[in-house]
This record gives structure tokens, C-alpha cells and sequence, in this order.
């Protein structure tokens, strides 16, 4: 579905879901270019931008603490510009020439029955002069400033993770803080505006409101501009362990990104789980291509550990070797490590492992007999490893609540 005609069949009576949202977002960026655009120079689209919401802000402000901070984050973003560079030229053929929501104009999100946030909101109350083209990655920035503003830090949590899934676009995690800055400086900008053109200045009651709604905006901005010293965390254990589903839930509660092996090897053969019909390839098993996978696994890990973003792996990590070569991605980088062994009795990961066959029409018989090989294959754990390890039995009612709490104490204590 193009983005016009997603416009055309999603209505204010017709709402997206978070998973329909990112569909239409991820499908719309893919769309290839038109052969008349000529790309121009990504980084001087971006200053262009920076400095026009810079200086629509700063000709609305008066407040001299207002003003200090605006430039402070000015001169953030001109900093950051200049430290990422080389991956904003990289990302010239990702460019497009026009923002999501200007093709989408009346896309409402809900949750669960419940109206999040309307596309509106990053809409414009006056004429704004855009650069005629931008990174994809300023449509999903867009929208998690507009959720974490609502404090929907779950939803914006899963947006990103879900958009990375869904693009492979890993690459933009190394440029999503910055690029949330800005949008949080649009959102500054759009809300002196709007306070201009009432004339809230006039009224005190609404001159408070505004400006509470552009210092929101900034103190978003702000807290995407700290540093950072993400943790790696590596979810290890066999099929019906439970690894997947914890993990999983990491990713709306702490803010990680979730990288899952079966994901990734599949990516190997241009194969989107979500999609996925019929069997598998036969060779998808292969030896090699299970080391193409964690080398695979790793790379992306170290992208996102050096974009500030807290790693959850989810594989079975069966080989000291597998499990070394992520550890190294945060050792590296002196960053903390922790490997979170899941686990689980063997009437309950048999129970599990059929469960799951049946529901996805696969041998009950050969499931199980992955089982066993998984288990007969898995190499202990080391004394260095054990450093690094917790143990978590997904039996246990309590289990997240667990492994939330040893990940803040081991980062802490780190």
C-alpha cells in the first residue's frame, strides 16, 4: 500500500494501531525514489533545517533562561552534526522528498481502545519552510517526540524498536537522538507559533500554557542530548525456555532494543517473519549460516550500544564462542554486559514446544527433537562468564518483575 492510498482508506473513523502504524511507515520509506529527483547532500538538508527551527524559536522567545537553553541546545546539535558525520553522508540514498504525515494528513494512533496521539499534532499552525528532502528517520523521531511528550515512554520504546525490525534500517539508531532533538525543537517552534498567532502573550492564563507546552518540548530535547552508557543484555536458553517472550517485554519497560536470532537469519534471505508463508529453507540451519547469523546479531548490537541504546539478544547462544563474540561488543566499549540464563523444568519446556508446534502447524515430533539436540549441544558456562550471568526461572510468577530488577542492580553496580 502506497502512502496515498493509505491516506485515502484510513479515516478519523479508522484509527492505526502502533503495529499498523510502523507498517505503513516502514512500506513508505522502501517506496523508490522518482527518477527526476537528484539527491542533494544530506548533512547540509539537515543544518538547513537546524538552523530555520533555530531561528523561528529563538525570534518568538524573550525569556533570557529560555533563550540561554535554546542555544545551548543549538549548539548541541551543531556538535553532534559534526561527530556523526560520516553516517549522515552514508545515508544520502535513504533520503525522500517529502515528511510521512504530509502525505498522511489524518492518521489518528490508539492503544488498547485509547486515543494516543493524532497526526496533527506534528503539523504545522503556520507555513514552515522544509528542506525539499530529509532522512526517514525524522518521521519515527517525529513520533516518539510526540509520545514520550504525552509520557507514552512505552509505545515510544516499541515504535523504535519495532521500526528497526521492520526497515532494518539499523543504522539510523546511530542518528535517531539527534534527529529526536530536532523534532523536539519543531515541537518548541509549533507551540510559540500557535501561542503568536492567539495572541497568548495578551492573556496570561494562555501565555503559562504555552510556554509550559515549548519548556516541555525543550526538556525532551535536553534529556535525548545526555550521554548515555547503555547495557547489553544477551537472553541465552533453549526453544520454550521463555527467552522470547521476556525479552519481548523488556523493550516497552526499560527502553532496550530487542535483536532476535530467528529475525536476523531470516533477514539473511530477504525473509520477514511477520510475513513468512510456507516452510523454510532448507539450509537455514546450516552451520554457516548460523555463524553468519550472531556475526549478524553482533554487528547490529554494536551499532546501537554506540547510538546509546540499551541491547536485549534473544537466542539461544548455545556455543561460549556465540556468546563471546556479543560480550565483546560491550566489553569493547566499556560498556556493562549481563547474560541472562533462561530457565525451565523439562515437563514445561516439552508442554511449551508443542504448544508452539501446534499452533504453528509444524511436527510435534521434530520440535521436540530440536529440543533435545539444543540441550545435548549447549556449552556450560564459564567461571569469567558467570561474572556476567543471572539465572531466571520462567516459571516464576514474578519473573519480569526479577529480571527487571537484577538488570537495574547489575548496571548499577557496574
Amino acid at each position: 500500500m502506497t502512502g496515498h492510498q493509505a491516506s485515502e482508506q484510513n479515516t478519523v473513523s479508522d484509527p492505526f494501531s502502533l503495529d499498523e502504524l510502523l507498517d505503513a511507515l516502514a512500506e513508505f520509506h522502501a517506496e523508490p525514489l522518482a527518477g527526476e529527483y537528484e539527491v542533494p547532500d544530506p548533512m547540509e538538508l539537515l543544518k538547513q533545517r537546524v538552523e530555520r527551527e533555530y531561528n523561528a524559536c529563538r525570534s518568538l522567545l524573550s525569556g533570557d533562561e529560555d533563550i540561554q537553553r535554546l542555544e545551548s541546545l543549538h549548539n548541541w546539535l551543531h556538535q553532534d552534526m559534526a561527530r556523526l558525520a560520516p553516517i549522515i553522508e552514508s545515508r544520502r540514498d535513504r533520503l525522500r522528498p517529502s515528511r510521512w504525515y504530509m502525505e498522511y494528513s489524518d492518521v489518528r494512533l490508539h492503544d488498547k481502545g485509547r486515543l494516543v496521539i493524532t497526526q496533527s499534532a506534528a503539523q504545522d499552525p503556520q507555513p514552515f519552510d522544509y528542506p525539499v528532502m530529509s532522512d526517514p528517520g525524522n518521521d519515527i523521531a517525529s513520533l516518539r517526540v510526540e509520545l514520550e511528550l504525552r509520557g507514552e515512554m512505552q509505545l515510544s520504546h516499541q515504535a523504535l524498536d519495532g521500526y528497526l525490525r521492520r526497515s532494518a534500517d539499523y543504522e539510523l539508531a546511530r542518528v535517531v537522538s539527534l534527529l529526536q532533538v530536532v523534532e523536539s525543537m519543531a515541537g518548541m517552534r509549533r507551540s510559540l507559533q500557535r501561542r503568536n498567532s492567539r495572541g497568548d502573550n495578551e492573556r496570561p492564563a494562555l501565555l503559562a500554557e504555552t510556554m509550559n507546552s515549548f519548556r516541555r518540548y525543550l526538556a525532551l530535547a535536553e534529556r535525548h542530548a545526555e550521554f548515555r552508557f547503555p547495557p547489553l543484555i544477551i537472553g541465552v536458553g533453549v526453544s520454550g525456555s521463555g527467552k522470547s517472550r521476556f525479552t519481548r517485554a523488556l523493550v516497552g519497560r526499560m527502553g532496550a532494543v530487542r535483536l532476535s536470532s530467528d529475525v536476523q537469519r531470516l533477514a539473511l534471505y530477504g525473509l520477514d517473519i511477520r510475513t513468512l508463508e510456507g516452510d523454510l529453507p532448507e539450509d537455514i540451519y546450516t552451520r554457516e549460516v548460523t555463524t553468519k547469523t550472531y556475526q549478524r546479531l553482533a554487528t547490529c548490537a554494536g551499532i546501537l550500544l554506540d547510538a546509546g541504546f540499551m541491547v536485549c539478544i534473544d537466542g539461544t547462544f548455545l556455543e561460549r564462542s556465540q556468546r563471546d563474540l556479543l560480550r565483546l561488543q560491550a566489553e569493547a566499549r566499556g560498556l556493562p554486559v549481563l547474560l541472562v540464563s533462561f530457565e525451565a523444568d523439562e515437563s514445561t519446556l516439552r508442554r511449551r514446544i508443542s504448544k508452539r508446534a501446534l499452533r504453528n502447524d509444524r511436527d510435534e515430533s521434530m520440535s521436540l527433537a530440536v529440543l533435545a539436540a539444543q540441550q545435548d549441544a549447549f556449552e556450560d558456562f564459564t567461571d569469567e562468564e558467570r561474572l556476567h550471568l543471572v539465572r531466571i526461572d520462567s516459571t516464576a510468577e514474578n519473573a519480569a518483575e526479577t529480571l527487571a530488577s537484577m538488570i537495574e542492580e547489575h548496571v548499577r553496580v557496574l
